[in-house]
């Protein structure tokens, strides 16, 4: 398996300067969609193409701070490791920017499950999209570590089926904590009532039990999903890392 970057930052920030009418949301299907209808020759299904100007600032940031290069650099380091040139099959990064600030074309907290979870469209196309998020504070060692664990989740899928369980959730995050540094910010330790209510429901395949583990009780109550049990926000993610952790001594 090796990685390059698919350069796409470019191609956005020319559509978000167009003016905010139906021609740029042609023009947007156009770039997603190729010359074949309904098909995908560029991975922005992540990006919201009628966002305000907000989201072209926030992605001339990302290109300020040299997003694509840095992607570029973790591809090559990546490409360097002995267990990952086994597989002859090539992936391309595309940088993602989603908007969670200004309109209601994505939701924070469930696009986060489905580029982390559900990646099989795009992993059948040998694409890889780290997301980042337009209320974001950007920075290089952010996006470097981002682009790791985008990365990482995709070696990790060639081996794995989707998530089925919570146990497998967790594993899959368990797996790109161990390659990564930490990326969610978290306590040195996490709450008991992660780890018991993890023993009690690990078999569960209930979507909204899964969801409220990984999320927190404030992502349910804001969707209005139902409530399974109180946790703090990223409680699933946090304690993955502790896992993982705890594995590396």
């Amino acid at each position: 398996m090796r990685f390059q970057v698919l350069p796409v930052m470019d191609a956005m920030l020319a559509l978000y300067q167009k003016p905010l009418a139906p021609a740029r949301f042609r023009d947007y299907l156009n770039l997603l969609q190729g010359e074949t209808k309904g098909g995908l020759a560029l991975p922005l299904g992540g990006f919201n193409p009628m966002a305000k100007e907000h989201a072209g600032e926030k992605l001339q940031e990302l290109k300020t701070l040299g997003a694509e290069e840095i992607a570029a650099e973790v591809s090559q380091d990546l490409n360097r490791q002995a267990s990952l040139q086994q597989k002859d099959k090539l992936i391309n990064i595309a940088v993602t920017l989603s908007d969670d600030l200004k309109g209601g074309w994505t939701n924070r907290y469930t696009s986060d499950y489905d580029s982390k979870f559900r990646m099989n469209a795009l992993l059948s196309r040998n694409f890889c999209t780290p997301v980042f998020w337009t209320g974001e504070v950007f920075s290089s060692s952010m996006i470097r570590q981002r682009i790791l664990e985008y990365a990482w989740r995709v070696v990790y899928r060639q081996s794995h089926e989707a998530p089925q369980t919570l146990k497998e959730h967790i594993e899959q995050e368990t797996f790109v904590a161990k390659q990564t540094p930490a990326s969610i910010p978290s306590a040195e330790e996490v709450s008991m009532p992660a780890e018991s209510l993890y023993r009690q429901h690990k078999d569960s395949s209930d979507y909204h039990t899964i969801f409220n583990f990984l999320y927190g009780s404030q992502a349910c109550r804001s969707l209005e999903f139902p409530l399974r049990f109180e946790l703090e926000d990223f409680a699933g993610f946090r304690y993955a890392t502790l896992l993982a952790k705890h594995h590396s001594h």
